[in-house]
């Protein structure tokens, strides 16, 4: 029976265990999205996980969703991520970087520019944009030529990625940013090839993570969904056509893996074992309350390969030990989830 604690293969790195840090927002960087010494620590002490995945990571200076949060579209970002790789492979780690475009769940006084979305569509609510609390934009419906423009940009944010010594990347396709913009019904009511049916909803998406394989390869690229996703105000419809299509699409393009996240009322990781045949990591939302126990049986029935653990990584550096040895775990603060400087980010207590 597998376990979380065995050694895997994925991306032909070779994992100490089946643990993942899932991807985190930590609004940590500096104010140009520089990553710091500060990030550097963070994600150090958190190298004894089999693969850590940072925090969304902007590929262009439009897709940046909120004050402090990293890019990689920069030669002074390539050299801060550079110290993270480094510490991190120093450590014995390996690390994949999520590029995460925002799309419409930005704002002007963020970027300086325009919100950018598959439709003119405006979401509901609003974000923290540096001094306060905004409501959303309407976006600007991508033309042709922005649509190429942003596969271009993931594609050299993905080069850029690799050059600052990451092992790959994740293309974020959940959580309501851009990819799953397109995607979802509600926020894509295009009449082109890009929107209507289920394969022009899937078109942008799959174009995107093509253009990357094709530019570092697919044993270097990775994908997360999160099918039935409600966050940043998308609504899916067409669920199992929609995800059965992508999950198609996509099984034979040989990824480092596909990281899926389960939603209230769909069960995405049998869904997705199913019809993918590769690596799978899971992550079972945000409201599992009892995430360890999730994350053996997940393992041990083989729903998934890996799974990805977000708060408890948070809040243990090292979890992975703490869970082999049946240590307490700390409990993480919300308070300072995405404050800025050390407190609630560095110092939470490792195990003696």
């Amino acid at each position: 029976m597998k376990t979380l604690f065995e050694k895997v293969n994925v991306g032909g790195n070779e994992l100490s265990n089946r643990m993942v840090m899932a991807p985190m927002t930590r609004n940590r960087a500096d104010e140009n999205g520089d990553p710091n010494d500060l990030m550097a620590e963070y994600y150090k002490q958190r190298s004894s996980f089999g693969l850590l995945i940072t925090e969304g990571t902007a590929p262009a200076h439009v897709g940046k969703a909120y004050p402090g949060i990293p890019g990689i579209y920069t030669e002074s970002q390539i050299a801060g991520w550079k110290k993270v790789t480094q510490a991190v492979h120093e450590s014995g780690g390996r690390i994949f970087l999520q590029l995460m475009h925002s799309g419409r769940i930005s704002h002007t006084k963020i970027t300086g520019l325009d919100p950018i979305s598959a439709s003119a569509v405006k979401p509901a609510g609003e974000l923290f944009t540096g001094t306060g609390m905004d409501p959303f934009e309407t976006p600007k419906e991508m033309s042709l030529q922005d649509i190429a423009d942003t596969k271009a940009a993931f594609v050299t944010a993905a080069k850029n990625a690799i050059a600052a010594g990451f092992d790959g990347v994740e293309l974020h396709g959940a959580n309501g940013y851009l990819l799953h913009q397109f995607i979802a019904s509600n926020s894509n009511v295009r009449t082109d090839e890009y929107g209507g049916s289920v394969e022009n909803r899937c078109k942008f998406v799959i174009e995107v993570l093509v253009a990357v394989v094709e530019a570092i390869g697919a044993d270097k690229t990775a994908i997360r969904i999160s099918p039935n996703g409600t966050f940043n105000d998308v609504a899916e419809t067409a669920i199992e056509e929609t995800y059965t299509y992508l999950l198609k699409a996509i099984n034979g393009m040989g990824l480092a893996f596909l990281h899926v996240s389960n939603q209230f009322g769909f069960e995405s990781i049998p869904f997705a074992r199913k019809l993918y045949s590769g690596c799978i990591v899971a992550n079972s939302g945000y409201a599992d309350k009892t995430k360890v126990e999730t994350a053996k049986q997940i393992i041990a029935s083989e729903q998934a390969d890996l799974f990805s653990f977000g708060r408890l990584a948070l809040a243990n550096p090292d979890l992975p030990k703490r869970l082999s040895q049946g240590i307490e775990l700390n409990s993480g603060d919300s308070k300072t989830f995405y404050s800025r400087g050390p407190v609630g980010y560095t110092d939470y207590p490792v195990a003696p």
